[in-house]
């Protein structure tokens, strides 16, 4: 067994995580691709040990994170597998980040693992990769990953701790009580999950939220968004006129000149506190086998609310509306599923802090496969620390049980 420290988000934080042999037989082979776009896809492919043969590949990745090392690659291909973890043209940027650019990194990954022999392909989504390659697929079944529409991407769907869209996820954690965009610290206190006037206890303490009070938090959350939503759209319809104001003069001027200036300029957006979800404080919304808190904090979940963590808090006009937008983002699981019509395994840790048992139960019911199978791993959290091997071994089996 390969011994050292192994990176949080690495291989694995703990060492009895690796596949049994350790890493040292998987083959590691660096790929560097480019997409028909211009854009550059990098990866690992893992592959089985010398001399043992495949013929499917699993392929997963993620909007902004490098899931060349992701937990799943090795033991996935201990287990018989070709595993092509990438990231997209966006790793560690989120800024710019458009999920329409990422699902063409994404053909261009399987493109690449068919050229290299894969008879079926598997699609991994972990997390924000769920939303993802269910809309990746989506969209090959609309357009044809071949040009024949109906033709799609994957010949299974495996959904790992997957939220329901990253912009559907943002619906649920951004801080409503906000009432001006500029001002970090403005709050409507009748809004504020953190005010105890609302049910708010000091950490490491649990609150009670009013369910009545919860329905128009969850109502106010949708109404900031919207807001974020219309300054993003004036933005970039700004932009769509200056473009055409500049053909409209003569190339050159001052008018042209003005107009052009207007035309390129990118909005960025700034968006404070975004992580806000009064279910990570009260355990009797949506209560499952979860801890206090979330991933995104250590400790109080306020600290991440108005410190340097939460998601989403720098973007451009179009990023927003692309990616973290419930409103205005195509990746929603709940509309790009049932155009998933390849066999579709869900499994959900029923300890994750971010992503509720109801909400896996509404991926599961969206997908369009007559074939859908639905597991839990019981208290297991978000990254799935000490239950890895469960969780990639309930993969392989019902791989193996469908001749994957």
């Amino acid at each position: 067994m390969t011994t050292g420290p192994r990176p949080f988000l690495g291989y694995w934080p703990d060492p009895a995580d690796e596949p049994a042999g350790g890493i040292d037989a998987l083959g590691r082979d660096p790929i560097a691709l480019v997409s028909p776009d211009g854009a550059v896809v990098r990866g690992v492919l893992w592959t089985p040990p010398a001399g043992t043969p495949w013929h499917t590949a699993v392929a997963l990745t993620h909007p902004r994170g490098d899931f060349s090392v992701h937990y799943a690659c090795p033991l996935l291909a201990a287990a018989g597998y070709a595993v092509l973890g990438f990231s997209t043209r966006y790793v560690n940027n989120d800024i710019d980040c458009l999920h329409e650019n990422c699902v063409t990194d994404v053909h261009t990954a399987i493109a690449e693992l068919r050229r290299r022999g894969a008879t079926s392909v598997v699609l991994l989504g972990n997390s924000g990769g769920g939303s993802l390659m269910a809309l990746s697929q989506a969209t090959a079944m609309a357009t044809g990953a071949t040009g024949t529409v109906g033709d799609g991407l994957g010949d299974a769907f495996v959904a790992l701790a997957a939220h329901p869209g990253e912009g559907v996820f943002m619906l649920q954690v951004i801080d409503p009580s906000i009432t001006d965009e500029a001002d970090p610290f403005s709050v409507d206190p009748e809004l504020d999950m953190y005010d105890p006037g609302n049910g708010w206890r000091p950490w490491p303490e649990p609150s009670t939220y009013d369910p009545a009070w919860l329905t128009r938090y969850r109502l106010a959350q949708r109404d900031r968004v919207a807001r974020i939503d219309a300054v993003a759209q004036a933005a970039l319809d700004q932009r769509a006129e200056a473009r055409s104001e500049s053909r409209a003069v003569p190339h050159g001027s001052a008018a042209w000149n003005h107009a052009r200036r207007r035309a390129i300029h990118a909005r960025y957006l700034t968006i404070y506190r975004t992580l806000a979800d009064p279910a990570y404080l009260d355990l009797s919304i949506d209560p499952d086998n979860r801890a206090l808190g979330t991933v995104f904090a250590v400790g109080d979940p306020l600290d991440g609310n108005y410190g340097y963590a939460g998601l989403a808090r720098t973007m451009t006009a179009r990023g927003w509306l692309s990616t973290w937008s419930g409103l205005s983002s195509g990746a929603k699981l709940a509309d790009t599923m049932p155009s998933v019509t390849v066999p579709t395994l869900v499994v959900h840790p029923t300890g994750d802090t971010e992503i509720r048992t109801r909400q896996a139960e509404e991926i599961r019911d969206a997908a369009g496969a007559d074939d859908v199978t639905y597991v839990t791993i019981d208290g297991a959290p978000h990254y799935l620390h000490g239950h890895r091997v469960q969780a990639v071994d309930t993969i392989v089996t019902w791989l193996r049980d469908r001749g994957f």
